[in-house]
Formats: C-alpha cells, structure tokens, sequence
C-alpha cells in the first residue's frame, strides 16, 4: 500500500505537506502519526501504511516545514545533528498549531467525516502525540520515547482522552527516573497505560535503527492497537 503526499491548510491559509495513506474501507477512524526530528522518512511512512493496512486514514504531516521542508533524514551520527539543529529552529507552539491544523485537515477526508482520530508519535513525535492530548483535539494517544513529556507535566490536568505510552528500560536519553515522573503525574487520569520494555533502547520501533528490537516493536505495536481500536471505533 502506497500512499500519498497532499496539501494540508493552516488557519492563516499558508500549506505544508503530509503523507496520507489510506485503507479500503470506505468509513475509517484517523490517525496523525508525527515524525521524529528525521522527518517524514520512509520509516514513518512504512508506519504510516501499517496503520492504514489495519484500517486507519493515517496522516503524517511535515512538522518541521516552516524551517525546512520535505525533510528526510537516516540515522547516521550527521543527519541525527542536522535533525536536532532543525528542531531547534522551530516553535514548539507553532508546531501543536500546525498539528491541530492537520487534525482538521484530517477530518475532511471522506472516511474520517464525522469519525474518531487518535494521535501516534515517535520520540519528538510521542511528546507532540501528549500535546495534542492534552490540547482536547484528539480521542487517543499514543506516545513513543517521548522525552520533553516529563517536562509538560504542567499540562497533565488538560488530559481527557485514553493515553498510551511506551519507554525503553536503557534509553541514554530518558532516563527511568523520567519515567517514574510520568507515571506519577498521570496516575489519576483516567485510562492511562505506561509500559518499559526490558533491555530495550531509545528507537527500539525503528527497524531501520541499531536499536531495533522486534519483539518490543511488535508488543507495542499490539498494545496501542488495542487502545486505538477501543477509542476510535
């Protein structure tokens, strides 16, 4: 399944890009998959024709387009530098804008009218995914390796929707002191999951990554599954 890149509007009427796959169904909930700080590579692009495969109008917008567009990056020590070097070029305020502006974009789309969307994202893309839920623009969230997350605890009163989240038990950049921060805040918040995955790194999803563990990709893969289908059907 091959999907496809289209325009997406912002409330100021200026456009950037996202990567939209679609299922077979003719009515299907949404999802926003965000990107890491490597873009829309074709990592998440594969990801993005997963969810689709499994019945989903998936949407993976351009976050890093007002600085530089059409980013795609791999993995190598450069393109991680260059990936921090863009993000630090952006607005984090703009970019939940720009993200809330693709949600509505998302909501156009024939199969999605008057249906569900969830958020899913990846590292920089799991803590924009908390942001959104947070921001009342969503009906599920899934957070991987998101890392600004324990520092956005302040907004962990603005979340109403099922949140799932997933950690690596040896990421060098989050450590499980993090975690435990995360978890506490969240505690009282209605359908919260957070789950460590053993011996596993920051990445660990990413087949394209030294830090790939299949088994963990493949249980987390199943577990947000599970709460996107009960959210968003």
């Amino acid at each position: 399944m091959a999907g496809t890149l289209v325009d997406i509007k912002t409330q100021t009427g200026s456009g950037f890009t996202g990567y939209l796959a679609l299922p077979d169904a003719k009515r299907a909930p949404g999802i926003i998959l965000i990107q890491e700080i490597f873009g829309v590579n074709s990592h998440i692009r594969q990801v993005a024709d997963l969810y689709a495969e499994a019945g989903y109008v998936v949407l993976a917008p351009d976050v890093f387009w007002r600085v530089e567009r059409h980013v795609e990056l791999s993995y190598t020590p450069e393109d991680i530098q260059k990936g921090l070097e863009l993000f630090g070029k952006c607005d984090g305020e703009q970019v939940v804008t720009d993200l809330k502006d693709a949600v509505n974009h998302l909501r156009t789309i024939p199969p999605v009218v008057d249906g569900k969307v969830g958020a899913v994202g990846y590292c920089l893309g799991g803590y924009f995914s908390y942001r959104l839920a947070t921001s009342d623009v969503v009906d599920a969230a899934v957070c991987y390796y998101g890392g600004m997350i324990a520092e956005a605890l302040d907004l962990a009163s603005n979340l109403h929707c099922p949140i799932v989240m997933h950690y690596g038990e040896t990421d060098s950049h989050i450590p499980l002191s993090s975690v435990d921060k995360i978890r506490q805040a969240l505690h009282n918040k209605g359908h919260v999951e957070i789950f460590v995955y053993k011996g596993t790194g920051h990445g660990f999803n990413c087949d394209q990554r030294a830090s790939y563990d299949r088994y963990s990709s493949m249980l987390a893969y199943g577990r947000s599954a599970v709460l996107l289908n009960r959210s968003l059907s």
